[in-house]
């Protein structure tokens, strides 16, 4: 696998399990009962979980929320619930300030032009 197929694996199979507050959140907006929909994706959480670590199987949460009743107020939302943008937080402005502020005075010291994109040779 690629380091990119990797990464989109390990967001397959993670995501949807940082997801949950948010996916129980919009259906509670739609009018569910937030103690219900917290114990029913949670124990669509467990299921899945023990999917992927006792069987060896792919993350199927997803699926599972998608098939259950209690959500189907919001299945129309998932695909943008699940949008990775929504999860990251400010990392894209930290990597901008480590970039700024660390990387490249160390690439100009090194006079190592900015937008070189590969291998530095210390």
């Amino acid at each position: 696998l690629t380091p990119i197929q990797v990464v989109k694996k390990h967001m397959d199979e993670e995501l949807p399990f940082l997801a949950t507050e948010n996916i129980m959140m919009a259906a509670v907006r739609k009018g569910g009962d937030r103690q219900e929909l917290h114990e029913v994706i949670r124990g669509h959480s467990f299921a899945a979980g023990a999917r992927i670590k006792e069987e060896g199987l792919s993350n199927d949460l997803l699926e599972r929320i998608r098939s259950d009743p209690a959500f189907s107020s919001v299945v129309c939302e998932l695909d943008d619930i699940l949008e990775a943008k929504n999860f990251i937080g400010r990392a894209s402005e930290q990597v901008v300030d480590f970039l700024e502020g660390d990387v490249y005075p160390e690439l100009k010291a090194h006079k190592v032009d900015k937008s070189f994109t590969g291998e530095v040779n210390v």
